[in-house]
């Protein structure tokens, strides 16, 4: 090969390279702006809902009262009524104190995964929105509600739920908040494990035929738990199972099942 086609090659390989760094770059700026505009939609949502006139900070009692400390007339409406008459859709508000996890709940029975990468607003978006499974009943509550979230490495979104494969972690957050269009909602984490949807089809529960059968999945979710939380469930109780992306296999979903206190 002659000198000038040595030459040629390189210049080509040179702009191939060059190319290749700036759409690496372009894709990265895409990323972190439209992390950034999903994150700011959230905090314009999260501006939107009253606090109780009695605390700093909401605080669920029992399921479908209202928190303790705020007088009986204060309700789910009063506090989330703005976003519920924005959107149709919104079935509640589910956080984590002392966590990112601080977002709306979607459902939308004849379009199930509408909100996977939709926002708030029904534009396209990365992100979507934590969505429930649409076969489980909000009102009144099926005895599994499984709710859907992207995970986002920097802790966003369902992201946060990593936090959970450390014990301690859980110890410190042990309480999910869900509050639905029913009711002010607390629930205490009863397991936390890594699947996929072949292994383990906890997505599939939704009402238990029976006693058994409520039973059955409790015992196969505390059996693949990473450790033991202390928690129990029994027949009646009501759950919530939060699932998002895991990476560790093919397919993997990264799990955590919390029961509805103060029943």
């Amino acid at each position: 090969m002659s000198e000038r086609s040595k030459n040629r090659l390189m210049t080509v390989a040179m702009a191939f390279m060059a190319a290749l760094m700036l759409f690496s770059c372009f894709q990265l700026w895409h990323h972190l702006a439209a992390e950034k505009e999903a994150e700011d939609n959230y905090s314009s949502l999260a501006d939107l809902i009253k606090m109780p006139p009695a605390l700093a900070s909401p605080m669920p009692g029992k399921p479908g009262e209202v928190p303790s400390g705020i007088s009986d007339d204060w309700t789910v409406q009063d506090q989330y009524g703005t976003l519920f008459e924005q959107n149709a859709d919104m079935v509640g508000w589910i956080s984590i104190e002392g966590t990112p996890l601080d977002y709306p709940v979607m459902q939308t029975a004849s379009e199930p995964n509408y909100y996977l990468q939709r926002g708030f607003n029904g534009e396209y978006s990365d992100y979507g929105v934590p969505y429930a499974a649409e076969a489980c009943s909000i009102d009144p509550a099926s005895d599994n509600i499984t709710i859907y979230g992207h995970h986002m490495k920097s802790g966003k979104l369902f992201g946060s739920l990593d936090g959970y494969t450390d014990q301690e972690f859980c110890r410190e957050h042990p309480i999910i908040r869900f509050d639905t269009y029913a009711g002010f909602g607390e629930y205490v984490v009863l397991a936390v494990f890594k699947t996929t949807p072949t292994e383990f089809a906890y997505h599939e529960f939704v009402d238990a035929a029976d006693e058994a059968a409520f039973d059955t999945y409790v015992r196969q979710c505390r059996e693949l738990s990473l450790y033991d939380t202390g928690a129990m469930a029994s027949y009646g109780d009501k759950l919530i199972t939060l699932s998002t992306c895991e990476y560790s296999q093919d397919d993997g979903r990264l799990v955590v099942v919390a029961v509805r206190s103060g029943q």
